[in-house]
Protein backbone atom coordinates (compact mmCIF):
# COMPACT_ATOMS: atom_id res chain seq x y z
CA UNK A 1 0.00 0.00 0.00
CA UNK A 2 1.41 3.35 -1.07
CA UNK A 3 1.15 6.25 1.32
CA UNK A 4 1.26 9.71 -0.19
CA UNK A 5 1.86 12.76 1.90
CA UNK A 6 -0.57 15.63 1.60
CA UNK A 7 0.96 18.61 -0.09
CA UNK A 8 -0.13 21.95 1.26
CA UNK A 9 -0.73 24.81 -1.18
CA UNK A 10 2.13 26.82 0.37
CA UNK A 11 4.47 23.93 -0.43
CA UNK A 12 3.19 23.97 -4.01
CA UNK A 13 3.86 27.71 -4.22
CA UNK A 14 7.39 27.14 -2.92
CA UNK A 15 7.93 24.39 -5.50
CA UNK A 16 6.76 26.77 -8.24
CA UNK A 17 9.11 29.47 -7.01
CA UNK A 18 11.93 26.94 -7.34
CA UNK A 19 10.88 26.31 -10.95
CA UNK A 20 9.36 22.85 -10.47
CA UNK A 21 7.03 22.29 -13.48
CA UNK A 22 5.08 19.67 -11.53
CA UNK A 23 4.32 22.29 -8.87
CA UNK A 24 2.69 24.51 -11.46
CA UNK A 25 0.66 21.61 -12.76
CA UNK A 26 -0.45 20.59 -9.26
CA UNK A 27 -1.48 24.16 -8.35
CA UNK A 28 -3.44 24.47 -11.59
CA UNK A 29 -5.17 21.14 -11.03
CA UNK A 30 -6.01 22.06 -7.43
CA UNK A 31 -7.62 25.43 -8.20
CA UNK A 32 -8.67 25.52 -11.85
CA UNK A 33 -12.20 24.13 -11.51
CA UNK A 34 -13.18 26.43 -8.62
CA UNK A 35 -11.66 29.48 -10.31
CA UNK A 36 -13.38 28.66 -13.60
CA UNK A 37 -16.73 28.38 -11.80
CA UNK A 38 -16.12 31.68 -10.02
CA UNK A 39 -15.45 33.43 -13.30
CA UNK A 40 -18.34 31.74 -15.09
CA UNK A 41 -20.80 32.90 -12.41
CA UNK A 42 -19.70 36.48 -13.05
CA UNK A 43 -19.23 36.64 -16.82
CA UNK A 44 -21.85 34.04 -17.79
CA UNK A 45 -19.90 32.99 -20.89
CA UNK A 46 -17.83 29.80 -21.08
CA UNK A 47 -15.30 31.15 -23.56
CA UNK A 48 -14.67 34.27 -21.52
CA UNK A 49 -14.41 32.23 -18.31
CA UNK A 50 -11.86 29.90 -19.91
CA UNK A 51 -9.78 32.85 -21.14
CA UNK A 52 -9.97 34.54 -17.76
CA UNK A 53 -8.88 31.33 -16.04
CA UNK A 54 -5.80 31.03 -18.25
CA UNK A 55 -4.91 34.71 -17.90
CA UNK A 56 -5.35 34.57 -14.11
CA UNK A 57 -3.04 31.57 -13.75
CA UNK A 58 -0.49 33.12 -16.10
CA UNK A 59 -0.51 36.34 -14.07
CA UNK A 60 -0.39 34.47 -10.77
CA UNK A 61 2.50 32.27 -11.87
CA UNK A 62 4.42 35.30 -13.15
CA UNK A 63 3.77 37.14 -9.87
CA UNK A 64 4.49 34.40 -7.36
CA UNK A 65 7.21 36.54 -5.79
CA UNK A 66 4.48 39.06 -4.88
CA UNK A 67 2.43 36.40 -3.07
CA UNK A 68 3.27 37.02 0.57
CA UNK A 69 1.23 34.32 2.37
CA UNK A 70 -0.94 36.93 4.13
CA UNK A 71 -3.84 34.96 2.69
CA UNK A 72 -4.08 31.54 1.15
CA UNK A 73 -2.93 31.08 -2.41
CA UNK A 74 -6.53 30.20 -3.32
CA UNK A 75 -7.86 33.47 -1.90
CA UNK A 76 -5.14 35.43 -3.69
CA UNK A 77 -5.88 33.67 -6.97
CA UNK A 78 -9.64 34.12 -6.53
CA UNK A 79 -9.12 37.87 -6.19
CA UNK A 80 -7.20 37.86 -9.48
CA UNK A 81 -9.98 35.85 -11.18
CA UNK A 82 -12.72 38.12 -9.84
CA UNK A 83 -10.87 41.27 -10.91
CA UNK A 84 -10.30 39.87 -14.39
CA UNK A 85 -13.95 38.82 -14.61
CA UNK A 86 -15.12 42.29 -13.57
CA UNK A 87 -12.78 43.84 -16.12
CA UNK A 88 -14.24 41.58 -18.81
CA UNK A 89 -17.72 42.79 -17.90
CA UNK A 90 -16.52 46.38 -18.04
CA UNK A 91 -15.32 45.72 -21.57
CA UNK A 92 -18.86 44.55 -22.33
CA UNK A 93 -20.22 47.66 -20.59
CA UNK A 94 -21.50 46.35 -17.28
CA UNK A 95 -25.11 47.33 -16.72
CA UNK A 96 -24.68 49.04 -13.36
CA UNK A 97 -26.14 52.47 -12.85
CA UNK A 98 -25.02 54.51 -9.87
CA UNK A 99 -28.31 55.12 -8.02
CA UNK A 100 -26.93 58.20 -6.27
CA UNK A 101 -26.46 59.86 -9.66
CA UNK A 102 -30.07 59.33 -10.70
CA UNK A 103 -33.47 60.38 -9.42
CA UNK A 104 -34.38 56.77 -8.65
CA UNK A 105 -33.35 56.70 -5.02
CA UNK A 106 -35.89 54.17 -3.88
CA UNK A 107 -37.15 50.90 -5.17
CA UNK A 108 -40.76 50.93 -6.26
CA UNK A 109 -43.03 49.33 -3.71
CA UNK A 110 -43.86 45.90 -5.00
CA UNK A 111 -45.55 43.00 -3.43
CA UNK A 112 -42.92 40.66 -2.05
CA UNK A 113 -42.96 37.25 -3.69
CA UNK A 114 -43.78 34.45 -1.30
CA UNK A 115 -40.41 32.74 -1.12
CA UNK A 116 -41.81 29.77 0.78
CA UNK A 117 -44.13 28.94 -2.13
CA UNK A 118 -41.26 28.53 -4.50
CA UNK A 119 -39.79 25.06 -4.42
CA UNK A 120 -36.61 25.00 -6.41
CA UNK A 121 -33.92 22.69 -7.48
CA UNK A 122 -30.32 23.79 -7.78
CA UNK A 123 -30.34 23.52 -11.58
CA UNK A 124 -33.35 25.84 -11.82
CA UNK A 125 -31.53 28.44 -9.75
CA UNK A 126 -28.41 28.18 -11.90
CA UNK A 127 -30.46 28.61 -15.06
CA UNK A 128 -32.34 31.56 -13.58
CA UNK A 129 -29.13 33.29 -12.46
CA UNK A 130 -27.81 33.02 -16.01
CA UNK A 131 -30.90 34.90 -17.24
CA UNK A 132 -30.20 37.92 -15.03
CA UNK A 133 -28.71 41.07 -16.58
CA UNK A 134 -24.93 41.38 -16.12
CA UNK A 135 -25.06 43.89 -13.28
CA UNK A 136 -27.61 41.93 -11.27
CA UNK A 137 -25.83 38.61 -11.85
CA UNK A 138 -22.45 40.06 -10.89
CA UNK A 139 -23.61 41.59 -7.62
CA UNK A 140 -25.66 38.52 -6.70
CA UNK A 141 -22.77 36.15 -7.48
CA UNK A 142 -20.19 38.17 -5.56
CA UNK A 143 -22.49 38.46 -2.56
CA UNK A 144 -24.09 35.01 -2.37
CA UNK A 145 -21.54 32.73 -4.00
CA UNK A 146 -18.21 34.42 -3.38
CA UNK A 147 -18.97 35.74 0.11
CA UNK A 148 -18.10 39.40 -0.38
CA UNK A 149 -20.03 41.91 1.67
CA UNK A 150 -21.76 44.83 -0.01
CA UNK A 151 -19.03 47.34 0.88
CA UNK A 152 -16.38 45.11 -0.70
CA UNK A 153 -18.50 44.68 -3.82
CA UNK A 154 -18.93 48.45 -4.08
CA UNK A 155 -15.16 48.85 -3.91
CA UNK A 156 -14.52 46.10 -6.49
CA UNK A 157 -17.09 47.50 -8.92
CA UNK A 158 -16.20 51.12 -8.15
CA UNK A 159 -19.80 52.11 -7.41
CA UNK A 160 -21.56 53.31 -4.28
CA UNK A 161 -22.77 51.02 -1.54
CA UNK A 162 -26.32 52.20 -2.28
CA UNK A 163 -25.94 51.01 -5.87
CA UNK A 164 -24.77 47.58 -4.76
CA UNK A 165 -27.61 47.30 -2.24
CA UNK A 166 -30.17 48.31 -4.86
CA UNK A 167 -28.70 46.01 -7.53
CA UNK A 168 -28.74 43.12 -5.05
CA UNK A 169 -32.36 43.73 -4.04
CA UNK A 170 -33.45 44.06 -7.66
CA UNK A 171 -31.47 40.97 -8.64
CA UNK A 172 -33.13 38.99 -5.88
CA UNK A 173 -36.59 40.20 -6.92
CA UNK A 174 -35.89 39.49 -10.60
CA UNK A 175 -34.51 36.04 -9.76
CA UNK A 176 -37.55 35.18 -7.69
CA UNK A 177 -39.82 36.48 -10.45
CA UNK A 178 -38.08 34.33 -13.07
CA UNK A 179 -38.34 31.28 -10.84
CA UNK A 180 -41.93 31.93 -9.88
CA UNK A 181 -43.04 32.47 -13.49
CA UNK A 182 -41.14 29.44 -14.73
CA UNK A 183 -39.32 31.43 -17.45
CA UNK A 184 -36.59 28.78 -17.61
CA UNK A 185 -35.92 27.10 -20.92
Amino acid sequence: MEVTASIYPDELVDRCRQGDPRGYEDLYRKYSKAMYNTSLRIVNHTGDAEDILQEAFTDAFRSLDEFNHKSTFGAWLKRIVINKSINQLRKRRLDLIDIEKTNAGHLPEEEEPDEKEIELRVEDIKKAVKLLPNGYRTVLSLYLFEGYDQEEIAEILRVSHATVRTQYMRAKQKLLGILKQGELS
